[in-house]
C-alpha cells in the first residue's frame, strides 16, 4: 500500500525544482543522509527491493537513516512530496564488501575412484544481509583425500560465482572439499569408492563331482578392492548350453559350485567387464 501511494503520487504531481540531494550508492546496512533544500515539512518515501520508508522530514535539514535501515542490494526509489510538489530520484543500493557466508555446492557425493574432472564445485558468496556479492573475489577450493593427496585451486568469481573440478583420487575414501574466501568457509564431503573390478581371475578345483569356481581377491585398476555385495557372474559353456549364476563377493572374492561337465568352458565377467576362460578338464 505505501508503495503504491508513493509511486501515484509521483505520477500524479508535476516534478518540482530539486530539494534532495541523494548519494550515488549505498552500502547494504550502513547508515546514510539525505539532504534537503527550502523550508517546511514533506513527506520523504524510499521504495524497493522487498523495502519501504517513510519518513516526515524538515526541508532545509538532512534525513539520517541509521545502519541497517537499507539491508537489500538493488535499485531504490527516493520520492519526496512537500505540499503539491513532488520531485524522485534513483540511487542504488550495493552490497556489503566483507563476505560473510558461502553457498557451496559441489557434486556429487558420491563417485569412483580415478575420474578426471569428475568433481564439480560452485561457491555464490553473500554478505551478512544475504546479498550476492558482485565485485571480484579470490575463493581457495581445496580437495583433500584421506590419502594424505590434496588438490587446490583459488578462482575468482565472476558475477558473484566461483567454480571449478576437481579429479577424483585414485584411493577410495572420503575427501573434504573446503571453499574458503576472507575468513569464511564452508566444507563437503564426497565419498570415493572404488571403481570396475579390474584383471578378473578365476580358478577351478574338484569338490564332491562338482566344480567349484572362485575369483582372486576383487580389486579396481587402482588396486582398491572391490566391496562386499557386488555382483560377479560365473558362466558356464557345455554342449551349445549355457548357464549363468550371480554371486556377490563375500571377503573380497566370488565363490560358486557349477556342474562338473568334462570340456565346459568356464568365464566371469563383472558388469561389462570380462575375466579370463577355464576349460574344466581339458586345459585352460
Amino acid at each position: 500500500m505505501l508503495i503504491g501511494l508513493a509511486l501515484a503520487a509521483v505520477s500524479m504531481a508535476p516534478a518540482q525544482s530539486v530539494h534532495m540531494s541523494l548519494p550515488p550508492s549505498v552500502t547494504a546496512g550502513s547508515a546514510f543522509s539525505i539532504p534537503t533544500a527550502g523550508s517546511g515539512k514533506a513527506v520523504l518515501y524510499i521504495v524497493g527491493q522487498g523495502q519501504a520508508i517513510r519518513r516526515d522530514v524538515q526541508m532545509g535539514e538532512a534525513t539520517m537513516f541509521p545502519a541497517g535501515a537499507l539491508y537489500n542490494a538493488g535499485e531504490y526509489l527516493a520520492i519526496l512530496v512537500n505540499g503539491a510538489s513532488t520531485e524522485s530520484a534513483g540511487f542504488y543500493v550495493s552490497p556489503a564488501p566483507q563476505p560473510e557466508t558461502l553457498g557451496f555446492l559441489a557434486k556429487p557425493s558420491r563417485l569412483p575412484v580415478g575420474i578426471r574432472g569428475g568433481i564439480s564445485g560452485a561457491v555464490y558468496v553473500f554478505d551478512t544481509y544475504h546479498n550476492l556479492i558482485t565485485t571480484p573475489l579470490p575463493v581457495s577450493l581445496e580437495l583433500a583425500n584421506a590419502s594424505g593427496t590434496m588438490q587446490s585451486h583459488t578462482i575468482t568469481t565472476r558475477n558473484g560465482v566461483a567454480w571449478t573440478t576437481m579429479d577424483s583420487a585414485a584411493k577410495e575414501g572420503p575427501a573434504k572439499f573446503v571453499a574458503r574466501i576472507a575468513g569464511v568457509s564452508s566444507t563437503r564431503v564426497i565419498d570415493q569408492v572404488p571403481g570396475d573390478p579390474c584383471g578378473l581371475t578365476i580358478t577351478a578345483r574338484p569338490n564332491n563331482g562338482k566344480v567349484t569356481v572362485q575369483t582372486a581377491p576383487v580389486h579396481d585398476c587402482s588396486g582398491n578392492p572391490i566391496p562386499d555385495g557386488t555382483i560377479v557372474t560365473f558362466t558356464e559353456t557345455y554342449n551349445d548350453q549355457q548357464s549363468t549364476v550371480d554371486v556377490p563377493i563375500k571377503q573380497g572374492i566370488a565363490r560358486v559350485d557349477m556342474p562338473a561337465y568334462p570340456g565346459a568352458k568356464i568365464s566371469v565377467a563383472s558388469g561389462v567387464v570380462a575375466g579370463n576362460e577355464i576349460r574344466w578338464g581339458g586345459g585352460k
